[in-house]
């Protein structure tokens, strides 16, 4: 697991306001390799699920993300990176958030 620098997210990427904080930044050496192989930027990623987009999760999981803002639960997104679900999790206590191939989970 890699630890990513503590760095805001260029302006340029954000996708729109953070609705929660994502602690301390971690990404597998599968998700690094993947998404390099296929030019997506984790932080992107990361934009989108700090930001809501919870990505390609089913109704019932997006609604669970929404209750999870209110209530202090883990919070998931799910983003397909050429054909490879990507995973996007931020720990209950919003101390740490991972970056993960499905296959990694």
């Amino acid at each position: 697991m890699t630890v990513i620098p503590n760095l805001s997210l260029p302006k340029h990427r954000q996708a729109g306001s953070p609705r929660f904080a994502l602690g301390q930044l971690l990404i597998t050496p599968g998700a690094i390799d993947w998404l390099a192989q296929h030019h997506v930027s984790a932080f992107d990623l990361l934009a989108r699920h700090v930001a809501g987009d919870w990505g390609d999760v089913c109704a019932e999981d997006a609604q669970a993300n929404e209750a999870a803002l209110r209530y202090g639960n883990r919070l998931l997104s799910v983003y397909v990176v050429a054909g490879q679900t990507c995973y996007a999790i931020t720990e209950a206590t919003r101390e740490v958030t991972t970056v993960l191939l499905s296959s990694e989970y």
